[in-house]
């Protein structure tokens, strides 16, 4: 595909992709969503069950979270670009249930492809990436969250790119949680800060 000149005509060619096998079991490809001048873009995994029924990004138990931080952090929805480094959601069937199964290094990196459309098209001054696979998604290689997180690495992709955890850990977490929470705020809160005065 030629370089898509909207975020609409991305999301047709995205709705067509056959780069990797995740499109044959979900419902569809799930485009980024949000301003398309955006200062900041968030990027997450992969849609989860609810964004693959969706057709939106964040719309499930991971963006609740994620929905109630930004506030908390001072950040409105509706002046982000929000989007994932995978745009079909992998799982498997248990029964009646669809349950996640995190995206392996091929997928992640056939996927890069639109992550890279996207950046383009949208030019945030700062990428956040949630998680690993997010970090993947950005970088083309592996890290390690625990290493990166509160960074802010201008050598990884064509904007600066801040690391820090996806809203779905603080749902798997079981100790500490409220101040794994108020430590996400804070972090979103910086990117707040620097995306700014960018």
């Amino acid at each position: 595909m030629s370089e898509a000149s909207s975020l609409k005509e991305l999301a047709e060619a995205e709705a067509e992709c056959r780069r990797c096998p995740l499109w044959r079991d979900a419902t569809q490809a799930v485009p980024g969503a949000g301003r398309r001048n955006a200062r900041l873009m968030l990027i997450g995994e992969q849609p989860g069950d609810k964004e693959d029924l969706a057709g939106e990004p964040f719309v499930g138990p991971a963006g609740a979270i994620l929905n109630k931080a930004m506030a908390d952090a001072g950040l409105s929805r509706e002046e982000i670009f929000l989007t994932n480094s995978v745009k079909h959601f992998k799982h498997e069937q248990r029964g009646k249930r669809r349950l996640h199964k995190r995206p392996n290094a091929g997928e992640i990196d056939q996927c890069r492809w639109w992550l890279g459309l996207e950046l383009r098209l949208v030019r945030p001054k700062l990428a956040v990436a949630l998680g690993a696979t997010a970090f993947r998604g950005v970088a083309g290689r592996p890290g390690r969250i625990s290493d990166l997180r509160g960074r802010v690495l201008d050598d990884v992709c064509e904007v600066p790119v801040f690391v820090t955890v996806h809203p779905s850990f603080l749902l798997r977490i079981r100790d500490n949680r409220e101040s794994a929470y108020r430590q996400f705020v804070r972090d979103l809160e910086a990117c707040g800060r620097l995306a700014a005065q960018m």
